[in-house]
């Protein structure tokens, strides 16, 4: 595996060992890497973020996820739910590759009449709210087109890559004759920008859902897991150390944790009849970066299990009791968002 991602071994992470899933099938564990559960319905991580943080930028929202170009990973939004929590803190999707429509107000319409257009709705959405006490729903709604709003100022600049030097886009790689590394690449680069922007918590994804052929658009290498992964690792290793260094060398690393996981491992013997491996929930590494995490080490082992996750709740101060109280008050204050 070292052979494959050769600039990342040149970083100075720390390594988590022997992470355990609660699943070995694609969508519930996936959703289990997101929220902690194999089912749906509960939040994930970011909007746990959002609910206790809120947002550093007013323009842009507090949890951001960034799918690969090759599409969503399984159960799609699930994997960046607000759950129970009220609407408000579900992950927005952004792309490099997919840029925000509909920014630029026709040229029939001047800035006067576009402003005031926007005081006449706001107006009335808030008589529309103020018959709907405690619908969290229609105020997450509401939110969010005022979101939107103020993003039409902040969405292009921070989305145009091309304020970057040509030498940060060759460090990324986004000009990679690879297409798939290239469009990863600018996924990377725009989660610096997100991040250095205050964007709280941003899901940055490297491959998609299972394919009609194993490992093709993921790395769920059934049936040629060297062969697989030495296509997938070229793509995932010079954008994610180029994202990696960029935060060290602007000081951002110094307050933002970074976690790379996955949902499961793989078998340590081969399929019958093949090369490659089945899934194995019983034993993978994750590692983590930054914000007081000590590099250069590794830490647990199949008989002395550990966890990024738990790591990293605990660097954002949350504690278990306080996960199951907010729970306890979302779900008593929002009936209508709560999810038994």
């Amino acid at each position: 595996m070292i052979d494959i991602i050769l600039k990342l071994t040149t970083l100075n992470i720390h390594r988590q060992v022997a992470e355990m899933s609660k699943s070995n099938t694609h969508g519930p564990g996936w959703v289990f890497m997101n929220t902690g559960h194999v089912v749906e319905g509960f939040p994930a991580a970011g909007a746990w973020v959002s609910y206790a943080l809120g947002s550093a930028n007013d323009n842009l929202p507090a949890y951001v996820a960034l799918p690969d170009v090759r599409g969503e990973p399984p159960n799609g939004k699930a994997n960046w739910s607000n759950g129970f929590l009220p609407a408000r803190h579900q992950g927005v999707v952004l792309a490099a590759d997919q840029p925000v429509r509909n920014l630029v107000p026709p040229s029939s319409i001047s800035g006067e009449e576009d402003s005031a257009t926007r005081e006449l709705l706001g107006f009335l959405n808030r008589k529309h709210a103020d018959t709907r006490p405690g619908n969290s729903d229609l105020a997450a709604r509401i939110a969010s087109y005022q979101l939107a709003a103020r993003m039409q100022l902040s969405a292009p600049e921070v989305a145009d890559l091309s304020r970057e030097s040509a030498t940060v886009h060759r460090h990324y790689g986004t000009d990679d004759p690879n297409k798939l590394k290239a469009a990863y690449a600018r996924n990377c680069l725009l989660a610096r920008r997100l991040l250095e922007r205050g964007v709280r918590y941003v899901t940055l994804y490297c491959a998609s859902r299972a394919s009609g052929v194993d490992g093709l658009l993921n790395w769920d290498a059934h049936k040629t897991l060297k062969a697989d992964y030495e296509r997938h690792g070229p793509i995932f290793d010079q954008p994610t150390a180029a994202l990696l260094a960029d935060l060290k060398d602007s000081g951002l690393l110094a307050d933002t944790r970074v976690l790379w996981t996955t949902k499961f491992g793989r078998m340590p013997t081969h399929q019958v009849g093949t090369t490659g491996r089945d899934h194995n929930p019983d034993g993978f590494t994750s590692w983590m970066m930054g914000a007081g995490i000590r590099g250069g080490i590794s830490r647990g082992n199949r008989r002395n299990r550990t966890s990024c996750r738990a790591g990293c709740r605990h660097g954002l101060g949350f504690l278990r009791h306080s996960l199951a109280s907010a729970r306890f008050r979302s779900s008593t204050l929002d009936p209508g968002t709560t999810t038994a």
